[in-house]
Parts: structure tokens; C-alpha cells; sequence
């Protein structure tokens, strides 16, 4: 018996000397630090192992005005943007589980005058296989997007507009989706998103700094969002009425962090909903993505609302949560995801040389004008501002445009890639599998 417990102990010592990953934090450091300094990002970054914080920084500024630049800390809430899914999401399933709802749930039961309404299932919305057009993909979007709207009028938008294709036929992200599904988790409690958030997830697993937004508040700790194009410039403010149930919350990279090993360990949602929500169809999964790293599989979401990013991983085979929040910069949320684990696995990894792709102004004025696209009826105005190329499309935000190639530049935050050919006045703009032409105004 003494050798059998000798032995038994033995195997959770060596157990847990094998699961156990001393992280680099100097080097993750530097990364962000390096970060901070080249105006690349702000924001904050937290990994958790074990349900243990191993490593936070927050970095950067939270706000900035002319009189003064505040840093933030640990505690600093972000827009979290489309990450809010997996909270709506989380409060579908558990409305299943009491037996208020079911899957097979039809749209119409709520917004009978949205088109097929008497084909889309809940499960249909969870997963993008609705066929509602995207609301934010309308160039009418930018022009509303700062102002305060009703669930009516909301849903007045989405019943004008016409359906990508069939319920079921396939899978297209859509954040009307769920809009749509945080406005029946409203209606079927009877209280609102924000009051269900609390009840049903924030109070119930300790998530302190995690609320629906509002109107941005410096003395509520919370950042806003900036694009760097010689200096720090604020970006517009979406009213949180807009995003709703798809991208309303707002969280800090703890809270995040918490969050998901809540979820992935029955605290929320049964283990077969979870499943569910990993499983993917056509590479969707309802309200949740695959989010690998090299070998190990993990699952998360990303989110983009004005100049936030951000991006939510959690790998249940290292029971390892990354979470990464960004109010600014043009280095892409993923490669500082990427960049961190890298570093936690000690795999190789090259810190960003921000000075190797520099171009002198007289070669960056080569690329400036006004473009246009006949695919997609569109303009983007390129314009220099010292040593930085702005891109700016009709009615959106400024993007600085960083060299990476011989006439090849990214929008890092944006994931889409302009690739210039001069002798024909023209770019491809690339973003995932899809190639759109613009020529130059003459």
C-alpha cells in the first residue's frame, strides 16, 4: 500500500512537472514594449493557465486629450466587439436548458416581418446560416452608427433588406444575427440584455469589470479606441444600441480569460452545448471559431468595433486562456496572440523589426489618389501624412497603411492587404479569399 501511494504521488509530481510552462515574461515584455514604443499598439494582454493569471500588462494609454494621457491597469475595461457573441450565445444555451427556448425556435415567433423569418431557427443564427444580410457591411452603417436606436428600429433596418441567400443553404458571418438573438433573450426574460448579463454570467462566475456598455466614461476606467497616423487619433464612437447583443459588452483581458475557462468547464452551459458551440459547419461554429496554434487546438472568437480589438482563445488540452485587448495600433491582434504563444511554448520567435520595410516619402507619394472599384461601386481616397500612407474608404475611419512588400502594404488591424500595381494606376485589395479591384481617378 505504501508503494502504491509512493508511487501514485510520484506520477502527479511528474504529472504536473510536464503540464507546468515557466513563462518568458522579460520577453513578452520587450514585445510589448516594443510595441508601445513604435505606436504599433496599446492595449492589454493576460494569460492564464490552470485558472491561474500567469502573466498581465496593460500598456500604451487608456485615453488621450491634450492636457493628458492616461495609462491603464489591469482593471482598464475595453470594447470587446464581436467576443460579446459568445455571451449571447452562452445565454441562448442556458434559456434552452430551462426550457424557454429550443433550437428549432423560428425567427418569426418574434420578428414575423423579417424576410424568411418563418424558415430561420435559432440554431440557423448561432451558426451564420440564417441568410440575413450583414447590417454592417452597408455603406448606410457608417452614417447611423454614432446614434442612439431603438430595438424597432433596428429591427426595421434588417426587414428592409434583402436576404444572401437561402436559410441553411450556408454559412456567412452576420451581425444581425445576433442582434437579433440578444433582442429574444429580452423578450423572453422580460429584462434587458444588460440585467440578463449580470444575472445569468458576470455575478455567477465573479466577472467584475465585465457590463453592457454605454457612452464611453474616463472615470469608469475604460478605454477608447485611436488610430496612430502621425499621432494617436481618436476614432469614432458607436452607440452601443447598434451592436447589442453582438458586440455591446464591454470586458477586460481577466475578466475574458475567467470567462472562458467558466465555460469550457460546465460552470455555464452543459457540456453538450458546449460541444455545439465548437463544433463547426462550413467553419462556423455557434458563437465560437477554431483558433489552433500550431499543433494544439484551441477555440475562441475575435472582435472589432470601432478602433478595438481584440481576440479570446482558450487551448483545453493545456487548459491555457489567452486574451488579448487592443484600443489602437496597426499590428494585428492575432500576431501578438501568436507572438505570446510563441514565447509561453518556447517556440521560435523573432521580435517585429519596425524599421525594415521604411519608405522615403518621394516613393510613398507615388501611391497616392483616389481609387475607385466597379465591383463594388466604392472609392478609397490614399493620402501621405509624413512618412505614413492614410487610407480612407467612402464614409469609414482612416487606416494607416504599413510597407511590407515592393508595393504591397497591410491594414495589420483589419487583416486586409493592398497590393499596388503603378504602371496600370491600379491595387488589389486583398482581405481572406477575396481579391477587389480599384483603378486611379484620373
Amino acid at each position: 500500500m505504501t508503494r502504491r501511494i509512493f508511487l501514485y504521488c510520484l506520477l502527479i509530481v511528474l504529472g504536473s512537472s510536464c503540464t507546468k510552462q515557466d513563462i518568458n515574461k522579460p520577453k513578452l515584455d520587450s514585445l510589448l514594449t516594443s510595441l508601445q514604443g513604435n505606436n504599433k499598439a496599446m492595449g492589454s494582454l493576460a494569460i492564464s493557465v490552470g485558472g491561474k493569471v500567469i502573466y498581465s500588462r496593460a500598456f500604451g494609454y487608456r485615453s488621450i486629450s491634450e492636457n493628458e494621457k492616461k495609462v491603464p491597469d489591469s482593471h482598464t475595461k475595453y470594447r470587446i466587439g464581436s467576443i460579446s457573441k459568445m455571451f449571447t450565445a452562452t445565454m441562448i444555451f442556458q434559456l434552452i436548458e430551462e426550457g424557454k427556448l429550443t433550437l428549432n425556435d423560428r425567427l418569426a415567433n418574434w420578428f414575423p416581418e423579417l424576410p424568411n423569418a418563418q424558415k430561420i431557427t435559432i440554431g440557423n443564427m448561432l451558426n451564420h446560416r440564417s441568410g440575413l444580410h450583414n447590417f454592417t457591411n452597408d455603406t448606410a452603417y457608417w452614417h447611423y452608427m454614432t446614434r442612439s436606436h431603438t430595438e424597432a428600429e433596428m429591427a426595421a433596418i434588417f426587414a428592409k433588406q434583402k436576404p444572401d441567400f437561402e436559410p441553411d443553404e450556408k454559412a456567412d458571418y452576420s451581425n444581425t444575427n445576433f442582434v437579433l438573438l440578444g433582442y429574444i433573450v429580452e423578450k423572453i426574460t422580460k429584462k434587458t440584455y444588460a440585467k440578463e448579463l449580470k444575472e445569468r454570467i458576470t455575478s455567477i462566475i465573479g466577472l467584475n469589470d465585465t457590463y453592457y456598455g454605454d457612452k464611453g466614461s474616463v472615470k469608469n476606467n475604460e478605454a477608447f479606441s485611436y488610430v496612430f497616423a502621425v499621432k494617436w487619433m481618436p476614432m469614432d464612437e458607436t452607440d452601443m444600441s447598434i451592436p447589442a447583443g453582438a458586440g455591446a459588452i464591454v470586458s477586460t483581458p481577466n475578466d475574458l480569460t475567467k470567462f472562458i475557462e467558466a465555460l469550457f468547464a460546465g460552470k455555464l452551459i452543459s457540456a453538450d452545448h458546449l460541444n455545439m458551440m465548437k463544433t463547426l459547419k462550413d467553419n462556423y461554429g455557434m458563437a465560437m471559431f477554431e483558433m489552433d496554434f500550431n499543433e494544439r487546438k484551441g477555440y475562441g472568437h475575435t472582435g472589432g468595433i470601432d478602433g478595438f480589438r481584440s481576440i479570446l482563445t482558450y487551448f483545453p488540452n493545456e487548459k491555457l486562456a489567452i486574451t488579448y485587448c487592443s484600443n489602437g495600433g496597426i499590428y494585428s491582434v492575432n500576431k501578438v496572440r501568436d507572438a505570446a504563444l510563441s514565447i509561453y511554448f518556447n517556440k521560435p520567435f523573432t521580435m517585429p523589426d519596425f524599421n525594415a520595410t521604411q519608405l522615403k516619402p518621394e516613393v510613398l507619394d507615388k501611391y497616392i489618389g483616389i481609387y475607385s472599384s466597379k465591383q463594388i461601386g466604392f472609392k478609397v481616397t490614399i493620402t501621405r501624412d509624413n512618412g505614413t500612407l492614410i487610407a480612407q474608404g467612402t464614409n469609414q475611419p482612416q487606416f494607416a497603411l504599413v510597407p511590407v512588400a515592393q508595393d504591397r502594404f497591410s491594414i495589420d488591424e483589419t487583416g486586409i492587404i493592398l497590393d499596388f500595381d503603378l504602371a496600370k494606376n491600379r491595387f488589389v485589395l486583398e482581405q481572406g479569399n477575396s481579391e477587389t479591384y480599384f483603378t486611379k481617378n484620373k
